[in-house]
């Protein structure tokens, strides 16, 4: 079983910067890719970001294309969120969570889930 911790939240202004990490437990990391999601109040939980196992491949929302970058450093077992440009409608809950199928952007295809963390974008 792969536990999931978040962190690196927290309030930012319009435009600016922040990245979150997230960091796992187990051997099994590099086998998963990783991916990235939000849920903002009143919204449904929709998929940000994905990385695959190995690092080499990504895929982004239309959203967030050209603002965020997602990593992974497999040797700390921990995957991040990078995001500059940020906007209001960037304010969500972030979660990340693991797959065992390459870049999947379908909730239900992920067996583990962080507890998310808090990201506030203020105007």
């Amino acid at each position: 079983q792969v536990q999931l911790v978040e962190s690196g939240g927290g309030v930012v202004q319009a435009g600016g910067s922040l990245r979150v990490s997230c960091v796992a437990s187990g051997r099994t990391f590099r086998t998963y890719s990783m991916g990235w999601f939000r849920q903002a109040p009143g919204k449904e939980r929709e998929f940000v970001a994905v990385i695959s196992g190995g690092g080499g491949l990504t895929n982004y929302a239309d959203s967030v294309k050209g603002r965020f970058t997602i990593s992974r450093d497999n040797v700390k077992n921990t995957v991040y969120l990078q995001m500059n440009s940020l906007k209001p409608e960037d304010t969500a809950v972030y979660y990340c969570a693991a797959s065992p199928i390459v870049l999947e952007t379908i909730r239900a295809a992920y067996e583990y889930w962080g507890q998310g963390t808090q990201v506030t974008v203020s105007s």
